[in-house]
């Protein structure tokens, strides 16, 4: 309840009101009604919170776990809202728990964006016919998919790094730093109080440093309302590649 109160902005907790129903969105069809008794959903969560914490109850793969726990969360439809969100967090949390991530960074949202339709349809399929073959590939295809593109990210950010740490140090030798480059590729962008924060420098200083870092074009500045903000281009262009 604590990630969907996180995400949500609320203290609405499990659903109290029947009359919740997963909808077509082009049709208005009901597709899927799920529980509906406060109590019930309480012992379902009850259930499954058991289910995740004992792995005598199902000795299996942990990838094949986290797929049966997912389905089994957004069936349950414990929330009024953000019940897509908090099962795609805790996805992450049980590979975490299971030492197969040392910290969160396989996010399987946008590979579920992507094929959203499928999703919803093999979700659907497994309450209809049991069949969990094609949902448990569904998500293993995810896992496989987001590993393989957060490897391509890692590198090309490497990438990018050596060739802003060659450009500067060629460039302007008495302004580079591992400071300096660190803060560059901590954030898409950076602003003259970080500069002045991390490589402890006065603002006239910081403000020196980035103006040459946009003549070698490796920043663009971008004002917004008062405060100006310093894109990273490599690091950028990598990011929305990565999301495209």
């Amino acid at each position: 309840m604590e990630i969907q109160a996180f995400i949500e902005h609320n203290r609405a907790g499990f659903r109290r009101q029947p009359g919740t129903k997963l909808l077509n969105e082009r049709t208005g069809e009901v597709i899927y009604t799920p529980p509906q008794d406060y109590e019930h959903i309480i012992q379902l969560m009850t259930n499954l919170e058991q289910f995740i914490n004992d792995n005598e109850l199902c000795p299996v793969d942990p990838l094949i776990k986290m797929a049966l726990i997912h389905h089994q969360f957004e069936s349950i439809h414990p929330f009024y809202d953000g019940n897509g969100r908090t099962g795609r967090i805790i996805n992450i949390l049980y590979l975490i728990k299971t030492n197969l991530l040392k910290i969160p960074v396989l996010y399987l949202s946008r590979y579920i964006i992507r094929h959203k339709a499928n999703y919803y349809r093999l979700l659907q399929q497994v309450r209809n016919t049991e069949d969990w073959e094609p949902w448990l590939l569904f998500m293993l295809e995810a896992v496989a998919v987001t590993a393989q593109e957060n490897i391509e990210t890692t590198i090309a950010i490497r990438e990018a790094m050596q060739q802003y740490k060659e450009s500067i140090r060629s460039n302007h030798p008495k302004i580079y730093s591992q400071d300096l480059l660190n803060n560059l590729f901590s954030h898409p962008y950076t602003k003259i109080v970080y500069i002045m924060n991390d490589l402890q420098v006065s603002r006239g200083t910081a403000v020196k440093y980035l103006e040459e870092l946009i003549k070698l074009n490796l920043l663009m500045k971008q004002k917004i309302g008062r405060d100006n903000y310093y894109i990273n281009k490599a690091l950028f262009n990598v990011l929305i590649r990565n999301d495209s």
